[in-house]
């Protein structure tokens, strides 16, 4: 990891910039893949599953008889390992739904928002390298909670073209509806435009690499909604001269072996805390199966010294980071400073992996510097919220003139009759 000790302010901005790719020819090349899965449907998809991931895909839908199958593949403990997540993740995620609730803003003028699912949501999950059961989880229990009316699910297979078991066991615990062998910027084309096989979606949901961000922001422009963006993982730490500098490697890892273009921080005020953690990080890289992953991650990735616990939650305000963990011995403290990031863990014994798949709250994050605006995935997310009202003729007289007025100077004239013409109007005659 690059280390900056007592960067001046108007280093900052640098230092907190992730990796960076050719946007432009990122977009022409997924651009590309949109337009031609848009135009020849199945057979585009399954040309770039052949260039893209190795593996000729047939028929593109999982069979109820392989995601029937799938629990004879999957162990006990990791079935077990599973209901706990499930139940937690569900305890979090229903008790965020909110029951309408009528209002009446003033004497006869009733309003309400009622929470309504989307129709058709489309979830997307990791495969490849890493198969992410734990998204499915995250994304298909409050998909579910919500009642959604159609959930369907793209992931990429093996090279054998065969969806991992636990992904496939996860899936049918949830009841999602359909689930497809595809992954990469062709699923999400999929979902938004339709194919012969794969319906489209109103929504979709679920993080990926760079190619699947950018397909996802490209389809969001005209075609259909997104979640978030949510690209290559990150984690932020800030730790003082108390934190265990083996707790704090373990979770710079965590994260660093998701892909080569993620990114980790260490942030502190503490500068025996930095030759601690470099140490700790060396030790325990060489014994990870994905070091090389990491590695290349760690490359991405800076240690940086500030001069005290103020410059630290200003930099990890100015980062926004999609993991933010705080191990300082006033963490509690800090907590209350934090006011960009996706989701934080607090304290020596909340690792960055419990959020990843059973504490309950949800690992779908804004990446990137978009927790200066974005929350993470919640209940809200699967839903519309569409408001309504009603008014008596008296609860339209009590705000009659004031409509009027405003739409008199508007110059919206017909705005004003449609008030005045109901006003002037006599229910006896």
């Amino acid at each position: 990891m690059n280390i900056f000790r007592h960067p001046e302010k108007s280093e900052w901005a640098a230092l907190v910039q992730r990796p960076r790719f050719e946007l432009h020819a990122l977009e022409q090349t997924v651009q590309k893949i949109i337009d031609d899965v848009a135009s020849r449907g199945d057979a585009a998809v399954r040309s770039y599953s052949k260039k893209f991931d190795g593996y000729d895909a047939g028929i593109l839908e999982v069979s109820e008889e392989e995601i029937g199958t799938a629990p004879d593949d999957v162990s006990a403990e990791l079935k077990r390992a599973i209901e706990v997540a499930h139940r937690n993740i569900r305890t979090f995620h229903e008790k965020q739904v909110q029951r309408p609730e009528v209002i009446e803003t003033v004497a006869g003028v009733h309003c309400w928002q009622k929470p309504v699912p989307i129709s058709k949501v489309g979830l997307y999950v990791p495969g490849g390298s890493a198969p992410l059961l734990s998204t499915v989880l995250m994304l298909g229990i409050p998909a579910k909670i919500a009642g959604c009316g159609e959930v369907i699910l793209c992931t990429p297979p093996g090279s054998n073209g065969i969806v991992d078991a636990s992904i496939l066991y996860s899936a049918g615990r949830l009841g999602i509806d359909r689930v497809f062998r595809v992954g990469g910027a062709q699923a999400i084309a999929a979902m938004a435009y339709g194919t012969e096989s794969i319906p489209a979606v109103n929504k979709i949901f679920g993080p990926g690499n760079q190619y699947v961000t950018m397909a996802k922001q490209i389809v969001s422009k005209e075609r259909v909604a997104i979640d978030i963006p949510a690209g290559p993982s990150e984690l932020a730490v800030v730790a003082d001269h108390a934190s265990n500098p083996a707790f704090i490697a373990s979770d710079l890892l965590s994260q660093a072996e998701h892909g080569p273009d993620s990114q980790v921080l260490l942030i502190t005020d503490s500068e025996k805390m930095i030759d601690r953690v470099h140490s700790e990080i060396q030790r325990q890289l060489g014994s990870l199966s994905r070091k090389e992953i990491a590695s290349k991650a760690l490359n991405n990735s800076k240690i940086i010294l500030l001069n005290d616990q103020r410059e630290v939650m200003e930099l990890v305000n100015m980062y926004a980071p999609e993991h933010l963990i705080i191990a300082t011995r006033n963490y509690s403290d800090l907590a209350e400073q934090v006011i960009n990031a996706g989701s934080v863990f607090l304290g020596d014994y909340t690792p960055e992996s419990a959020g990843d798949y059973a504490s309950g709250t949800n690992h779908t994050l804004p990446t990137n510097g978009w927790a200066h605006a974005f929350s993470g995935i919640n209940m809200d997310s699967f839903f519309k919220k569409i408001t309504f009202q009603e008014i008596s003729r008296s609860g339209l007289i009590n705000i009659g003139d004031s409509i009027i007025t405003i739409a008199n100077a508007e110059e919206l004239q017909a705005h004003s009759n449609a008030v005045s013409i109901r006003l002037s109007h006599n229910d006896d005659a």
